[in-house]
């Protein structure tokens, strides 16, 4: 069994190319739909990542997808609700809990409301709480998405659901559907990069950046934090360039001699494939994810001179220079911070205060950061960056000092190339319990985002045990409402 929490080394890359780390192997069926086997037996792999052309013209190039795992409560972030601070400590009123069950509000159904001072910002008159005194300068690049719903409240399920659109393990994530229907901008880097600024994967790990039923090579590949992303990447020690590129070069030709004869054995291809990249990347993923040639000026833009924001900052920076890179899909995840002597993310069912206070210095300024050094560099307007969350918060307590998990109403925004920042879509009720006006599902996000992709959601197909799968199942709209 594959122990996803253990980083992969190059090394095991290269023995295990079947699986490989992220998307640099193939497993399953190598060839695209537009593929065929006497493609391989004329001599001539087809490359799976080679560019592919979209649907109609796009929007944007790269996408940074912000996962804040674990849940914040967006009723302390962007969600004023007057009403809420006016029947703090009283029981829910009724006429909001209509069609929720009962079991989600733990041991506590007074509603709360956190010390959280509220202002409004730039031309939009944008809310956000003091807890995001950085992002709050940008809030004229932002559209929101106030109305954002989901499907459970477990956090492995809604995580799963975010990433894949389903419920259960074996759909592909955004990312490989990215990188399946459009190929590699870079040949030299993988297209689809999962990011995270904590000590081990992400919960769940690699099944949330999985290419399911899709070729394995579209699935995500995780880059450690640190300068070291992948262990084993540098050259042995006792191994020559010139020793280690004839040993490459034989290997090569023995593998290609032996795939004309064998066109059907995806496996080996898949190995032919991971060789070819790992070796290229011997070069370039040091390099573009250092920060050794990045400006004091750009590290404090992104909170790196800050011990509380320094991990996500570095974080964020090394996901712009993936961007500058060609890279078309960046996931990164929140990490885990020490609170009160334990590790804990966003998710506050207990002593909120403390637990969003310290998550919010760690991402504000990073997050401020990206978007300013973005626009700074020309690179806003052709890189779409969505902040989400499995689900959000309840209005009441929990504990008495905490809030539950909520997947009926909840804020995510996107900011960058299409969007038409300064929009709201939707919203929540007087205490921020349930969606109203347009719902936004997964779904529909995910329509969106391969919308502004230059990719049709409804025609980003995949032949699978007789039909034909997409991105969105059978559900998802455009929210045209966001598009400039």
């Amino acid at each position: 069994m594959t122990d996803f929490n253990k980083p992969t080394s190059r090394r095991e890359l290269l023995a295990n190319a079947a699986l490989g780390i992220g998307g640099l192997a193939l497993g399953g069926a190598f060839f695209p739909s537009a593929a065929s086997a006497s493609d391989a037996a004329a001599g001539g792999l087809v490359d799976p990542l080679a560019p592919k052309a979209t649907h109609f013209p796009a929007k944007v190039k790269s996408v940074i997808w912000l996962h804040m795992d674990g849940a914040p409560s967006t009723l302390d972030l962007f969600d004023y609700k007057p009403e809420l601070i006016k029947l703090a400590g009283q029981e829910v009123p009724a006429s909001f809990m209509k069609g929720i069950k009962e079991g989600v509000r733990g041991t506590s159904n007074k509603l709360l409301a956190t010390k959280r001072e509220w202002k409004q910002y730039g031309e939009s008159g944008s809310w956000f709480s003091d807890f995001l005194p950085n992002l709050a300068t940008q809030a004229d690049k932002i559209a929101w998405i106030k109305s954002s719903t989901t499907i459970g409240a477990t956090h492995d399920i809604s995580i799963l659901k975010l990433n894949t659109g389903d419920l259960s393990p074996g759909r592909p994530s955004l990312g490989a559907w990215v990188q399946y229907a459009l190929g590699a901008a870079n040949p030299d880097l993988p297209a689809y990069v999962v990011l995270y600024n904590d000590k081990r994967e992400p919960r769940g790990g690699a099944i949330n950046w999985s290419s399911g039923f899709l070729p394995a090579v579209y699935q995500g590949t995780a880059f450690r934090p640190g300068d070291s992303p992948i262990l084993h990447l540098n050259r042995p020690e006792l191994v020559a360039e010139g020793e280690q590129g004839s040993t490459l070069g034989l290997l090569n030709r023995l593998n290609r001699s032996h795939a004309r004869h064998h066109p059907n054995d995806t496996e080996l291809q898949a190995r032919i494939r991971s060789y070819d990249l790992a070796a290229r990347m011997e070069v370039t993923a040091p390099e573009a994810v250092s920060l050794a040639k990045e400006s004091e000026a750009t590290k404090a833009l992104y909170g790196i001179d800050d011990e509380s924001s320094k991990s996500y900052g570095e974080t964020l920076l090394r996901a712009r220079r993936l961007v500058e890179r060609g890279v078309r899909f960046i996931q990164v995840v929140s990490g885990e911070l020490e609170i009160e002597g334990e590790g804990k993310n966003w998710d506050g069912h207990n002593n909120i205060e403390s637990n969003h206070r310290a998550h919010t210095r760690m991402v504000d300024k990073p997050i401020a950061g990206l978007l300013a050094d973005l626009e700074s560099r020309g690179l806003l307007e052709s890189t779409l960056v969505v902040w989400t969350s499995e689900f959000g918060r309840t209005p009441f307590g929990q504990s008495g000092n905490g809030r539950d998990h909520n997947p009926w109403g909840y804020t995510q925004w996107m900011a960058g190339g299409g969007v038409k920042a300064g929009t709201t879509i939707g919203g929540t009720d007087e205490i921020g319990m349930q969606a109203v006006g347009k719902k936004v599902d997964t779904y529909d996000l995910h329509a969106t985002v391969l919308q502004l992709m230059g990719l049709d959601h409804l025609k980003t197909t995949f032949l699978h045990n007789g039909r034909s799968e997409r991105p969105t199942v059978v559900y998802g709209e455009v929210v045209k409402e966001l598009l400039a």
